[in-house]
């Protein structure tokens, strides 16, 4: 029974004005039964009980992670219609010591009392303390749908502006959200490839000391861009546009995926305001120079001499799988890009075979198979067609995933660098205090007492830091365990859907060649 109820509930009689009069007497004799209870609610049997989770939080929610928030034990109704167990008022009257809040997080809180009920309307009033807050059905169901937000980000319409070498490339953002954060439900942007790099110079600058794991901007490229600033219109400058599009896009999708980083204002800004400040000082925040960045901090942790003395060995295990698994990445990464340029040279070999084929059809004396040829020439240009669209599978479904993952992972390793940093801080400043502890003894040793106070007043400093940095240790070494595990959440569920994605693209086209090949068969049998 809910609520934990040491006693059955009376029989219900089938007649409606029976049942209240039965159901009023109950009321008043547990009333003067009861008076002495301190505070214990018939309904319950219970002062209070916890809010707990009746079903995990969807992954899918850009708030999900683990124990971001809790939703109140609520029985739903459909139509109006009630089953016998849903009337039994013992089990939908439950008092809740409780109240849930949304932070500015998009967590919930527990902050007060509250009563959760699936109907209230059969509660009496005078069973309600007044220190407790009556919320109907519909209200807490309010509450549980104001917790599913959507957000849709998109980069769309690259366009370019401006000639000669000062042209850039300009993109679309657009979304569609119903977060109540954002003055309007949709709205667009135009953004240039500077100012991402100056969005994620300004989250990581402030988010990066909290251990928090900022996902990487995509790579620049100087060929590309010059190909496309000289106005070279080919299938290259083509490809590159759209690669960087896809970068861009799958970039801000992982920000805004990020629970702090969505309610930065920074973020906000980039979405909505119609004119950003020049970005500046970039070279360093993509590419090569990202990528240099991050390989030094990998030598830094590596080359520490000075452990951190810890009974869980976590963080190390996890950082040594962290490694492993980018070196891993790598490799699989490059056999990908060979596949995709394996499959680009079955496309360019294919065309010249189907001219080929082609042209020894049109010279053919004999008929029948001067059209089997012909129609041979014909499926080898679907052939071509056909891996085309699977070398840009290859390339955007899976090997741009793990490209993106190596960088994620890199920045994950940040996170381990950020936390060893603080820990050596707390280290330094420790031994600074105890040296000042040992200052103060030799001044009452020696007998000084003039230089005594200003020891007194260093120790405190000191002592004072050192505190401030174990609280600093103790939350970023909560905040990097908690984003390292949703970050592998995430990424389990980001190569299920992938790979699962990239076999369907196989599985299509394999089946669209068969067909072909299918179609052809008669051709071939046909000639004498």
């Amino acid at each position: 029974m809910s609520g934990g109820c040491g006693r059955n509930p009376p029989p219900f009689p089938d007649d409606e004005d029976q049942e209240r009069a039965e159901l009023d007497t109950q009321v008043l004799d547990s009333d003067e039964d009861d008076e002495d209870d301190e505070g214990e609610d018939i309904f319950t049997g219970a002062r209070s009980k916890a809010i707990t989770p009746t079903s995990a939080p969807d992954e899918g929610d850009i708030f999900s992670e683990e124990g971001s928030y809790v939703r109140s034990d609520v029985h739903h109704t459909t139509n109006g219609l009630h089953s016998d167990e849903e009337l039994d008022l013992f089990t939908e009257a439950t008092v809740e010591l409780t109240l849930t809040n949304t932070t500015s997080q998009g967590r919930r809180e527990i902050i007060g009392p509250t009563v959760s009920a699936c109907n209230t309307t059969h509660v009496p009033n005078s069973i309600l303390k007044p220190s407790i807050v009556t919320k109907t059905m519909e209200e807490l169901k309010e509450e549980e749908s104001g917790d599913q937000f959507e957000l849709n980000i998109a980069v769309t319409n690259p366009e370019k502006i401006g000639d000669g070498m000062n042209a850039y490339m300009s993109y679309k953002v657009s979304t569609q959200t119903t977060l109540p954060m954002f003055l309007n439900k949709t709205f667009s942007v135009r953004r240039r490839f500077s100012d991402f790099l100056g969005l994620y110079e300004k989250i990581s600058a402030k988010h990066s000391l909290l251990g928090c794991i900022i996902p990487p901007p995509p790579q620049k490229s100087v060929v590309g861009m010059t190909k496309v600033k000289v106005g070279k219109e080919d299938s290259s400058s083509a490809e590159f546009v759209e690669k960087r599009r896809a970068a861009l896009e799958r970039y801000l999708q992982r920000v805004v995926a990020h629970p702090s980083l969505l309610q930065d204002p920074d973020v906000r800004e980039f979405l909505e305001r119609d004119e950003l400040p020049r970005a500046v000082n970039t070279q360093a925040l993509s590419g090569p120079g990202l990528l240099k960045m991050i390989n030094r901090v990998s030598d830094a942790v590596n080359k520490m001499t000075i452990k951190i003395n810890e009974s869980d060995n976590w963080f190390e295990s996890k950082l040594q799988e962290v490694e492993n698994e980018e070196q891993l990445l790598r490799r699989l990464h490059a056999a990908v890009d060979s596949l995709v340029n394996h499959r680009k040279e079955l496309c360019s070999n294919t065309v010249v075979f189907s001219k080929s084929v082609a042209m020894l059809g049109s010279v053919e004396e004999n008929s029948a198979l001067s059209r089997a040829l012909s129609q041979l020439a014909e499926v080898e240009d679907k052939m071509e067609q056909l891996h085309q669209q699977q070398a840009f599978s290859d390339f955007f479904i899976l090997a741009e995933l793990l490209a993106d993952y190596v960088r994620l992972l890199g920045a994950v390793r940040c996170c381990f660098e950020q936390r060893m940093k603080v820990w050596q801080r707390l280290q330094e400043a420790q031994s600074t205090l105890q040296k000042k502890r040992e200052a103060e003894a030799k001044l009452l040793w020696a007998n000084k007492p003039e230089k005594l106070q200003q020891a007194k007043d260093d120790i405190n400093e000191w002592e004072s830091k050192v505190s401030q940095y174990e609280r600093d240790f103790e939350r970023v070494t909560c905040t990097v365990r908690k984003e390292v595990l949703r970050f592998e959440k995430e990424k389990a569920r980001d190569f299920k859907q992938h790979i699962v994605k990239y076999l369907e693209s196989l599985l299509h086209t394999q089946h669209r060649l068969v067909k072909c090949w299918e179609a052809f068969l008669p051709e071939a049998k046909a000639i004498a």
